[in-house]
This record gives structure tokens, C-alpha cells and sequence, in this order.
């Protein structure tokens, strides 16, 4: 059974020194640098893809054999940031590599049209033993990087964009916490051959000029049967916005890539209870897929934890975005004190230009913990990647706290399930925002379940949400699940997004 780790970062956002007088205990390497643009990485993706793979370096084992508590020990140090002393509103700190992070990263800083590599000094991390600080030094490569801005604070750069593990990449926007991450590129994800994970091996950062409030990082990507060159140009705030060029190079054709992977948690919710018994009504980073089709429609998949691996398709052609969404906000949906669910943000996923045909591909996992990531969302190409054949395409990636362009269309706010009262039918509950109820009069329900038979389908006010409330009553106990659809129309025209489902006879 196909499963994806979580990446274990803190959810809390780091504070770095930004005031004059913190010295850069990182050294860049001697000499003029070597020119650079986005060229290079291109070109450097294009040799690498004439080649067989080869695998980056890895931490040594005494690194690598850290549990996640040692690990987090080691600490790059304030002091050391890059830029952090200077007029730069943005700084980089480093981690180690160790711990899950095993395969060994290089970054280059790139100033003045020329990129220098970073090298770590005995100083440059805090850490337990310090024998592990000549190490680090020795090994002079890193386990990934995190960018800092003054997000939310004006005196103090805060974490706010991490590149850590794989090619998997996570951000917060104004007044978030860290939830769902994306990456670079998906193969083979829930595939009989077995998933392959390609990595981010190298960076280039560019220095921004001291009034600029957006950045720019280069990523060189590689993996057995694909090498990729990235430009994210970043720009913080509220929301996150990274604007994504790829170009892509085959070593071999490819059936199964994923463009602009998306990957969260779901545990267990109003609509897919959870197995054991929990305080918190509620545990996920994203509980729904939203998509925005080339026709205009907009779609509202909710998510499940199934007890068997589930995948469905969307297809369409040249979509208009896609997004894994955290639409509650409120803490007493999930009572979680620790974790803030309800401030996780969502990510949403604008293709520019055309993507053409193909289809959003939603993978559910089987979890029992929310430490591990159990949702995946990307856009599955329908000819896949050819040997030999550059593929580019760029897309806007941002972490918003809700798909956007809702406007003028009621939205699912709630999708709840159980047994009908005094009835041995299952019932589906689904309530909808701005729907005032003298708005409702024409409003038809337009509900189908497949297979299985729908016994009732109402609607009625929900004046506490200034919306409506949609019953479904369903009996399809001789099948062991089925596909649903709700559509609010009045005449021909949808007034509502379009609200699916799998049901899954798992209670």
C-alpha cells in the first residue's frame, strides 16, 4: 500500500535576527563566482538528462540514524543567516542534513548575475555533540533551506517558505500556520511499480535589493527518468504567490507525471467519522479539492480517509485551477489547541497558459495517524512526458485560506453524514453560504448517486449562515460505495458549486 511521509517541520514560525549587527557565520567560497541565469539551470538539466541517474551524496550515518527529537537539536544559528545583517528584507537559514532528510543539497547564492556556493563553518549550527559541527563543516552540503520575511511583525523576519526533503516545498501566508505541502513533480503515485520520488539536488538563491518585497529561487531537479530545471519567483504576504516556470527533460517516457503536486492530511471529519473515539470533531490540513474547469464550473470534491486506496480522476481540458482547501475557520470545528487546524492554510494551483487535455487526479490513503500525509492532488497530463522531448508549462502557486473567485456563487461551507432518525437510509447533510432564504424560491436540487438510489433530496433555509441546507436520504447498502452529485440550479444556471462525493459503506 502506497504511503507518503509527512514532513515533520514544527508548525510554529521561526524568528530570525533582522537587526544590524548579526554577523553571517556562513562563508561563501573564494573567487568571482560563475555567471549565471535561468539559462544555466536549464542547460545543467538538459546535459544531466543525456545521463543515467546518479544519486546525490548522503548524510553519514550517524546523521541519518537521528530520531526526529535528536534532529531537531540541530539548529542553524540566528547569527548566521544569510543577509540577516544587511539592508535585505529577506534572509535564508539552513538545516542539516540528517534525520529523513539524507540526500545532501547544494545551494548557491547568486549576486550580481554571478552564484557563489554557500559553505558551512564549525559555527554555523548549534548542535549536541560537538564533534557533529567539524562534521557538518566537512560534509559542507545541506538538508534543505527557509526563507524569512517580515510577515507579520515589521521588525523581525519570520519563516514563512521551507524547501526540505524531496522536491517538497510548504509556506504560510499572513496570520497561518504550517499545513499541506506541495512539491515539484509526482510519478507513479499510487502506481503498481511503486511511487519515485524526484529530489530538488541543488538551489540558486537571488539576492533581492534591499526595497524589493519578492524573491527569486532557481531549483535544479533529477530523478531516474526525469530531470527538471524551476524558477519560483516568491512573493509573501497575504496571500502567498509563487509564480512557477518548469522545463522539463525525459531520460525515458513517462505515462504517469504529476504537475503541481499537492499533498495534505485528512483524518476524519463530519462527513468520514473518525474510527476511534477523539475530542476533536475534526483533523485535517485540507478537507476539500476544489476545481475551477475550463467550462467555468466549480467543483467541491470533499475528502475521505478510506480504509482502501482510493483514486479518482476530473477530467477536463486546459483547466483553470485546482486547490486543496481548508475552508473552516473557526477553532471550535476542531478544538485542537496544539495543532490550530483552523489556521492551516490552503493551496491553490492557476495553470498560465494551456495545459491541454487530461484530468486532476484526487489519491485518498488509508491513515491512522495524522502525522502522515494521506491526500494527493496534481494535474495528470493525458500524453505524459516523451524521451528526448523538453516539456514546459508554469502555474501559479498560492496559499490562500480558500479557493479563489467565489464571489457570486453559494459555496460549501459543511458536508455531514449519518443515519437518517427513525429510518434504516443513510443521510448526507451539505450546507451552502450566501443563499439568503428569499433567495431559494425556484432553486431545484439536482442529486444522482451511482450506483444506489436516492430516496429524498430537500432544501431548506439555513438562516444561521445566511445560507441552505440540502438533505439527501440515500439506500445503496448492497454496494460497497458510490459516486454522488448535487447541483443547485434555478433554470439552466448553477447557483452553487458542485458538490461531489464517494460515498464508501465502511460503518
Amino acid at each position: 500500500m502506497p504511503s507518503i511521509r509527512r514532513r515533520l517541520l514544527a508548525p510554529a514560525l521561526f524568528l530570525c535576527c533582522a537587526a544590524a549587527g548579526c554577523g553571517a557565520a556562513v562563508a561563501q567560497s573564494a573567487g568571482d563566482g560563475e555567471e549565471f541565469s535561468r539559462n544555466t539551470v536549464i542547460e545543467r538539466a538538459r546535459s544531466m538528462a543525456q545521463h543515467p541517474f546518479e544519486p546525490p551524496g548522503q548524510a553519514p550515518e550517524i546523521l541519518a540514524s537521528l530520531d526526529y527529537s535528536e534532529y531537531r537539536k540541530i539548529n542553524y544559528l540566528e547569527d548566521a543567516a544569510v543577509w540577516g545583517g544587511s539592508p535585505t528584507r529577506f534572509s535564508i537559514q539552513l538545516f542539516a542534513p540528517g534525520y529523513l532528510y539524507r540526500d545532501l543539497v547544494d545551494i548557491d547564492i547568486v549576486e550580481n548575475g554571478k552564484s557563489r556556493p554557500l559553505t558551512i563553518a564549525e559555527n554555523s549550527f548549534q548542535v549536541p555533540d560537538p564533534a557533529l559541527a567539524g562534521m557538518l563543516a566537512e560534509i559542507d552540503k545541506y538538508g534543505g533551506m527557509r526563507l524569512h520575511y517580515p510577515l507579520n511583525i515589521s521588525n523581525y523576519a519570520e519563516e514563512f517558505l521551507v524547501f526540505q526533503g524531496a522536491s517538497y516545498f510548504r509556506g504560510v501566508s499572513r496570520g497561518q500556520v504550517y499545513g499541506l505541502s506541495a512539491r515539484g513533480l509526482a510519478i507513479d503515485v499510487a502506481g503498481p511499480r511503486g511511487e519515485e520520488h524526484p529530489i530538488f539536488r541543488q538551489f540558486w538563491v537571488e539576492r533581492p535589493s534591499s526595497d524589493h518585497d519578492s524573491m527569486v529561487v532557481h531549483a535544479l531537479l533529477d530523478s531516474k527518468r526525469v530531470t527538471g530545471a524551476y524558477r519560483f519567483g516568491i512573493y509573501p504576504g497575504a496571500p502567498l504567490r509563487m509564480d512557477v516556470e518548469v522545463t522539463l527533460f525525459p531520460r525515458e517516457d513517462i505515462e504517469h507525471v504529476g504537475l503541481a503536486p499537492l499533498t495534505s492530511m485528512f483524518m476524519h471529519g463530519p462527513l468520514d467519522h473518525a474510527e476511534l473515539p477523539d475530542y476533536r470533531p475534526a483533523v485535517h490540513d485540507s478537507e476539500g479539492l476544489a476545481i475551477l474547469r475550463s467550462n467555468g464550473e466549480r467543483i467541491w470534491r470533499s475528502l475521505a480517509n478510506p480504509r482502501d486506496l482510493q483514486v479518482s480522476a476530473f477530467v477536463d481540458e486546459n483547466p483553470a485551477g485546482f486547490g486543496l482547501i481548508q475552508r473552516q475557520r473557526e477553532f471550535a470545528y476542531f478544538q485542537d489547541l496544539e495543532a490550530r487546524y483552523d489556521r492551516r492554510p490552503s493551496a491553490w494551483v492557476q495553470p498560465l497558459g494551456g495545459w491541454g487535455k487530461g484530468h486532476v487526479q484526487l489519491v485518498e490513503i488509508p491513515s491512522d495517524s495524522e502525522g502522515n500525509d494521506n491526500i494527493v492532488a496534481y494535474w495528470r497530463p493525458e500524453q505524459g512526458l516523451k524521451r528526448g522531448q523538453a516539456f514546459e508549462y508554469a502555474y501559479r502557486l498560492s496559499w490562500p485560506g480558500d479557493a479563489p473567485g467565489n464571489d457570486g456563487i453559494a459555496r460549501v461551507v459543511r458536508s455531514a453524514g449519518g443515519q437518517k432518525l427513525g429510518s434504516d437510509h443513510h443521510e448526507v447533510m451539505i450546507d451552502y453560504s450566501e443563499l439568503a432564504a428569499s433567495d431559494l424560491e425556484g432553486i431545484e436540487v439536482h442529486a444522482a448517486i451511482n450506483p444506489g438510489r436516492l430516496v429524498e433530496a430537500r432544501i431548506q433555509p439555513h438562516r444561521a449562515i445566511n445560507g441552505a441546507r440540502v438533505f439527501l436520504s440515500l439506500d445503496n447498502d448492497d454496494q460497497p460505495g458510490a459516486e454522488m452529485r448535487v447541483d443547485l440550479k434555478r433554470g439552466d444556471q448553477s447557483v452553487a458549486e458542485t458538490w461531489l462525493y464517494r460515498w464508501l459503506n465502511e460503518y
